[in-house]
């Protein structure tokens, strides 16, 4: 189980409290317990970073009371209620009043368990999503049009504020459908320059004339040069020439392949490294993926005039269970397909079974924590707090070599 583990465990009898407490301690969850809807009372917020679980006949206020409490304070908040053996119009009554779902005492762990980790997978999606609304809602470009919630792209988010401070000329990187030039562009309207032009041109088979060209179509705002190592060897001397000059269009290159000095003029490669930004791709954060398909799915919508379906906890499962080589641009895709009622890939994918879907999101987090820390094993099993040689079994495992990610 992966994301927020907290559960707020209420019950008026202290034997099952505990016992229940046990439970959840075994199964990796964080627990705080509650004898009391009153004693409850002050820990449910709107934006409790987890879920409910209570008994439904207490004495005072009861389970009931509680749920209607919870909703009042935050609508979105999974309430799961303990009913008695065999009474189906409690829990019936319990299900009307919106609690996430119900379970008979006594529960099996296992059962209690797969449930609240629906609960608290629901609940991860909410606070995502209120969380990049809040961004978007902002102001700036950056956290307007640059989406995620993981560490990581909130870098990438800092990152382009503080290259559109400068006038640097910019290198931006990513793998094939991270979004280059949607960067780029980023770049350019948290800018002084962002009331001028953004003119987008690929380097490929660009020459000297149609470079000077696009300088001039740009003067005053900035130049996107996309696929920068395919720009013909003498528009490269002339970008050089053009980068000296002050006064211009502001120039911003691209490119989805890792460059070295070899693929493109010593001098351009070294003036462009200056003030450079990494988009990582979405293996390296699977934790991103539930909150750009829910925005994916909602465009696709839109633009398709149907209603967005429903997301099930299962389905965000089987997407971060895969590697989405094609990133950004290919969950949109699957995205529309989704909307349209033809989700293939992610069909394929739920129909591996549990296990190999949990392996496959294993994977994508030790793939991702190894990304943020440059290939440095030890701090990315602290940073998933896992034993060292645990750490080492599973990247074994999966055949992962620390070093293909240090940078």
């Amino acid at each position: 189980m992966t994301g927020l583990r907290r559960v707020l465990l209420v019950d008026d009898d202290a034997a099952v409290r505990e016992a229940l407490a046990q439970t959840l301690d075994l199964a990796d969850l964080e627990v705080t317990t509650a004898g009391s809807f009153v004693a409850a009372k002050d820990h449910i917020l709107r934006d409790f970073p987890g879920i409910i679980l209570s008994d439904i006949r207490m004495p005072g206020r009861d389970g009931f009371h509680l749920l209607a409490y919870a909703r009042e304070v935050d609508e979105d908040l999974p309430v799961v209620l303990l009913t008695g053996e065999g009474d189906i119009p409690m829990a019936v009554s319990a299900m009307e009043k919106g609690a996430f779902d119900f379970l008979e005492k006594p529960c099996a762990p296992a059962e209690l368990v797969e449930v609240l980790g629906r609960a608290l997978a629901a609940r991860q999606t909410t606070l995502d999503m209120r969380a990049e609304r809040e961004r978007a809602q902002s102001g700036d470009p950056a956290a307007r049009m640059i989406f995620g919630t993981s560490a990581l792209a909130e870098g990438v988010r800092e990152r382009v504020r503080r290259l559109a401070k400068t006038a640097a000329a910019v290198f931006v990187t990513g793998p094939p459908g991270s979004g280059v030039s949607k960067v780029a562009e980023v770049i350019h309207l948290c800018s002084e320059q962002a009331r001028g032009p953004f003119e987008k041109r690929a380097a490929a088979g660009l020459d000297r004339a149609g470079l000077h060209q696009a300088l001039s179509s740009a003067a005053g705002g900035s130049l996107f040069l996309d696929e920068i190592r395919n720009l013909p060897a003498d528009t490269q001397i002339t970008l050089i020439e053009a980068l000296e000059e002050t006064g211009q269009a502001r120039v911003m290159a691209g490119s989805t392949v890792d460059l070295d000095e070899t693929m493109l003029n010593g001098d351009l490669y070294y003036r462009l490294q200056v003030a450079s930004v990494r988009i990582p791709s979405l293996a390296e954060r699977p934790e991103d993926i539930p909150v750009l398909f829910r925005r994916y799915v909602h465009q696709a919508s839109e633009q398709a005039g149907l209603g967005a379906p429903q997301i099930t906890p299962e389905h965000l499962a089987a997407l971060m269970a895969q590697d989405w080589p094609g990133n950004a641009r290919s969950l949109m895709s699957a995205a529309m397909r989704f909307v349209l009622g033809m989700p293939e890939g992610v069909s394929e994918a739920a129909e591996l079974g549990l296990t190999e879907q949990m392996a496959r999101v294993e994977r994508s987090l030790l793939i991702a924590a190894l990304g943020r820390q440059n290939g440095h094993a030890s701090d990315a099993a602290r940073a998933l707090k896992l034993p060292r040689k645990t750490f080492y079994d599973k990247l074994a495992k999966y055949g992962i070599r620390p070093e293909d990610f240090r940078r």
